[in-house]
């Protein structure tokens, strides 16, 4: 691996050919005077995704580009991302450019900050004014409800895209499909500190959403058994000591 850097931006995309531009411009202006690095995850789009990203790299040096083989979901394409990323510090972003790239230098100030709490290692965003439709507002209302009292993980907008967590501690995390959902619940069972900081919202750019609140009931209830099993199952040392 070369040489370690403050901070990566890892960006899931599918079939987001109309949106990866703006978003790569955006996080080079947002984080312009850091030392950084993009990381597009292409999740074997069918679209023009993956070529309008690597005709970006000549004028973006800090983009790399990542293309899966086979479609693995969004979880996965963020998992991929963050193991080949360099920063200590990861921030993650929807491709879809709903989330604002601007948002990402508070979060890693708060997270790196010299008062953090001993311990924390995820801030997140909080979708303070949502641009969706009322429907997808109202399912997300209902699926963050039921989730924050079975996981108790005291979060209140689990599908928002941004945020920032230190490398190390990701990659410490189990990896199974729509874990990006869980973050927050997975990882305080690992012994973690969380918060959550109000971030920005948009309207989707372009191209169409990849779910449907139906779709995402009947995988969410699956997935919250196995979390909650998952959780249980675990045991924690509180560290370890060399003797």
């Amino acid at each position: 691996m070369a040489e370690p850097l403050e901070f990566s931006v890892v960006v899931p995309v599918h079939n987001e050919a109309g949106n990866v531009e703006s978003l790569v411009r955006e996080i080079s202006a947002a984080l312009d005077g850091r030392a950084y690095e993009m990381v597009f995850v292409d999740d074997a789009s069918t679209d023009d995704t993956r070529a309008v990203l690597a005709g970006l790299k000549q004028d973006f040096p800090t983009l790399r580009v990542l293309s899966h083989r086979k479609n693995a979901g969004q979880s996965r394409a963020i998992r991929t991302g963050v193991q080949a990323a360099r920063g200590r510090v990861v921030g993650t972003l929807d491709g879809d450019g709903q989330n604002d790239p601007a948002d990402l230098p508070d979060l890693y100030r708060a997270l790196t900050r010299a008062d953090a709490p001993e311990g924390l290692v995820m801030v997140m965003g909080r979708r303070a004014s949502r641009k969706d439709t009322a429907w997808k507002r109202f399912g997300s209302r209902f699926a963050n409800s039921i989730r924050k009292r079975m996981l108790k993980d005291d979060c209140d907008d689990s599908g928002c895209g941004i945020k920032v967590i230190k490398r190390d501690a990701y990659l410490s995390l189990p990896y199974f499909d729509h874990m990006h959902r869980y973050m927050p619940a997975l990882v305080r069972a690992e012994g973690y500190g969380t918060e959550f900081m109000d971030v920005n919202h948009r309207e989707r750019g372009a191209g169409s959403s990849k779910y449907t609140n139906f779709g995402r009931l009947w995988a969410a209830l699956s997935d919250l058994r196995g979390v909650t099993w998952l959780i249980r199952r675990r045991r924690n040392p509180h560290g370890a000591d060399e003797v």
